[in-house]
């Protein structure tokens, strides 16, 4: 007890340990050590918001703020006629957070289910899309129709979110392919003129800076909103109409002739304007989960092959505007055949005595040699060269060819003479149909264009008018029954033209079973208003000549072409059963003249 009391009654204000001064140091230590720590906070502080804010702002900005792309609206594609062939139509993208997913939940797992199966995906592929918690974006599918957006929206998945997008649509289908070309998933051009045009198509993409959580959801808007400049609208030359005619016309000749491939173009000889541009095969540019190769090509612009007797409408104007010879010049071809230093160059008959007009008439071989004798090479070249053959068009057309024309100066005169009659050389359908125009525009060569012109272009005066005249009936004489082509004739209109057939060429020699058939010609023929080339690969149904199977498809694309464009008649229009007993005859012609498509 008297120890508790003891204890109890003790003073601890009266402690010696209490009482004991505090060394005046230790206080000055401790308040500089404060200081110090303070100043330090204090110098870091000034440090992050002053001198190295940018790198702070910026993590904190990628965690938080994100730039949305607000894309540009694709600009259409139109005929002349202002019919649409290809345009954007909204098409949201399905991305999603897979952190945010929770795929373990039977809830949502049911709803990924309907998710899989509007989307047309196995459930396992896109339940695996977004089983990486790891992982902060994933496209699920780009481009879904909107009415399946919407429905996906519906559904309230977490973790699921759409974006707006546009997907090109392609009306006319296969049958504009090739001219029309088509875009990728981000809507850049890939081929035809959605390549070409791609600049001024795409438009410029706007952008919005917001703030989202952890979520995705927009929190606030961070500046000012850069809004899209959608892309131009581009008007081509071609009519849509004559474009499906002349697609449908080509693929049943390809189909029937057993061949391997076909193009068409159509030209408005007065403007230079490709009214049509077709190939077959072709592809449908909305559905592309399987293309070729060999659907892609555009074969009028891209494949290049020795044009044949096409050229001798070419070789004979030149000599006419030399004033070598006139269209009443005797060409004698007996017996023929013709040496030209040591080599033998045959007609498939002999045709004995004829005309300028009768060579072209009877494409006899012989007498083009003949005549491109009176003509130096260098004379030839400069005629060749100045219609476009061995230069690139001037188009803008993508991957167009420039053909082959070698250097005058390398002709022998063997060469000379296999390229009278179009051997020796190379052009595209493209070139050639460009090359006639020469003779449908009076003499003066005009540019094609592919997009629709305000005016019709400058020429090149290459031939005089008269020579065109007198070149347009030798070829309107080259359609008639005793000429090459009576099959291209069409029900009142006239028509001229020029066949050609030529082996195809394999490795360094020509194969013995493998034709190109083809046909360029125009009607009317004293006021052409339209040029129509038609090529058929590898005929393989039992005929094979440019007569028989090109000019066919040449008489059904002139007849309604002239038709749509509202051009009158210039010839008497006869009946049907008229016209079964005049081509009668007709057919036999081209057996008999077989040697005329050489």
């Amino acid at each position: 007890m008297h120890i508790r009391g003891q204890s109890s009654g003790l003073n601890f204000s009266t402690s010696p340990l209490l009482a004991s001064r505090t060394p005046v140091w230790r206080s000055k230590f401790l308040l500089a050590v404060m200081a110090a720590g303070f100043a330090v906070l204090a110098g870091r502080a000034f440090y992050v918001q002053v001198f190295n804010n940018r790198f702070f702002i910026h993590q904190g900005e990628i965690r938080f703020s994100r730039t949305l792309l607000l894309p540009a609206s694709r600009g259409r594609i139109l005929d002349r006629n202002g019919l649409v062939l290809a345009s954007s139509v909204p098409a949201p993208d399905i991305w999603a957070i897979p952190q945010d997913v929770e795929t373990d939940d039977p809830a949502v797992l049911a709803k990924l289910e309907q998710v899989a199966r509007l989307l047309s995906m196995p459930k396992a592929e896109l339940v695996k899309k977004l089983g990486d918690p790891d992982r902060s974006f994933v496209w699920v599918q780009r481009q879904v129709d909107k009415d399946i957006a919407d429905r996906i929206a519906a559904l309230h998945v977490p973790g699921l979110y759409e974006r707006t997008d546009y997907k090109r649509e392609y009306p006319s289908g296969e049958g504009d392919a090739h001219v029309v070309g088509f875009a990728n998933v981000e809507n850049i051009g890939q081929e035809g003129m959605e390549l070409s045009l791609n600049q001024r198509l795409a438009g410029t993409s706007g952008s919005r800076r917001v703030i989202k959580d952890r979520i995705g959801r927009i929190v606030d808007d961070i500046g000012e909103e850069v809004p899209p400049v959608d892309g131009q609208d581009v008007a081509l030359s071609i009519d849509d109409r004559i474009q499906f005619i002349a697609y449908q016309k080509l693929r049943d000749a390809v189909v029937a002739n057993k061949a391997h491939a076909g193009s068409v173009v159509v030209v408005d000889a007065h403007t230079g304007e490709l009214l049509a541009m077709a190939n077959y095969p072709s592809f449908d540019p909305n559905d592309r989960g399987h293309l070729t190769g060999e659907q892609l090509r555009n074969r009028a612009m891209t494949d290049v092959f020795e044009p044949g007797s096409t050229m001798k409408p070419l070789t004979v104007a030149t000599a006419l505007q030399l004033g070598r010879v006139q269209p009443n010049t005797i060409i004698d071809t007996n017996p023929g055949s013709v040496v030209v230093t040591g080599a033998t160059i045959h007609d498939d008959a002999n045709f004995g005595v004829l005309t300028v007009q009768g060579v072209i008439q009877k494409s006899s071989n012989v007498g083009a040699t003949k005549i491109s004798q009176r003509m130096s090479a260098h004379e030839m070249w400069d005629s060749f060269s100045a219609v476009g053959l061995g230069r690139k068009p001037d188009t803008v057309f993508p991957g167009a060819v420039s053909g082959r024309l070698r250097p005058w100066k390398t002709w022998r005169p063997v060469e000379q003479a296999t390229m009278s009659y179009g051997y020796g050389l190379s052009a595209s359908l493209f070139q050639i149909a460009h090359a006639y125009t020469a003779f449908s525009n009076d003499g003066s060569v005009i540019p094609v264009s592919v997009l629709k012109l305000d005016a019709p272009p400058q020429g090149v005066q290459v031939f005089s008018p008269l020579v065109a005249s007198e070149v347009r009936e030798m070829m309107h004489l080259a359609a008639s029954p005793e000429g090459t082509a009576p099959l291209a004739r069409t029900d009142g209109y006239s028509v001229g033209g020029k066949t050609g057939t030529a082996h195809k060429q394999v490795g360094k020699g020509y194969a013995s079973n493998k034709y190109r058939a083809w046909y360029t010609g125009m009607s009317p023929i004293d006021k052409p208003r339209i040029i129509v080339s038609v090529m058929v690969d590898e005929p393989s149904a039992g005929k094979y000549f440019g007569g028989q199977v090109a000019a066919p498809v040449f008489s059904q694309v002139v007849q309604q072409t002239l038709r749509i464009l509202g051009v009158r008649p210039d010839l008497a229009v006869t009946s049907g059963v008229a016209m079964a007993k005049d081509k009668a005859p007709a057919v036999a012609a081209v057996s008999a003249s077989s040697a005329g498509h050489l």
